[in-house]
């Protein structure tokens, strides 16, 4: 079941549950009011994904939280202040992360403070750009303090613009 939303729809919904998870103004940063979205719902109404022309945004959990898309992550990245739901890496791990390999705390340059386990972030390399999307396996402070263990566990790698 999927529909087009139109701002209405329980956007504003979705809108608050990412500025809740995102901080300030990430839910306008996602779903912007001026743009056409699709919202993907179960067979109970459920919002199950949010897609635009770009590709998918985010996908909604049952734990009431998202996950989020290549999309989405594009979005985050431009509306969040930098170092805000990033991990930063570099060169050397830039391949491996866009071919969707974890990220390692060893490898990792930069992290916002605000991360936790569990938490949603945004995989840039050190330049800015985005290399992929994935779940915080440990907090900001363990990922700076730890030489080994993985930090991120990547969901979806951004391929390499040619």
């Amino acid at each position: 079941m999927s529909e087009s939303a139109d701002g209405s729809a329980g956007l504003s919904q979705l809108r608050t549950i990412a500025d809740y998870q995102f901080g300030a103004d990430a839910g306008a940063a996602l779903f912007p009011p001026s743009e056409s979205l699709t919202v993907k719902r179960t067979t109970s109404g459920r919002p199950q994904q949010v897609h635009a022309d770009a590709g998918r945004i985010v996908s909604f959990g049952t734990d009431g939280r998202f996950t989020l898309g290549l999309e989405g992550g594009r979005r985050l990245a431009a509306a969040l202040e930098h170092p805000a739901y990033r991990v930063v890496v570099d060169d050397e791990s830039e391949p491996f992360v866009r071919e969707e390999k974890n990220v390692f705390a060893k490898f990792v340059l930069e992290v916002g403070d605000e991360i936790r386990p569990g938490d949603e972030v945004l995989v840039v390399h050190e330049r800015g750009e985005l290399l992929a999307v994935g779940t915080a396996e440990l907090d900001a402070d363990a990922i700076r303090d730890f030489e080994t263990g993985m930090a991120v566990n990547v969901r979806e790698g951004a391929p390499a613009e040619t």
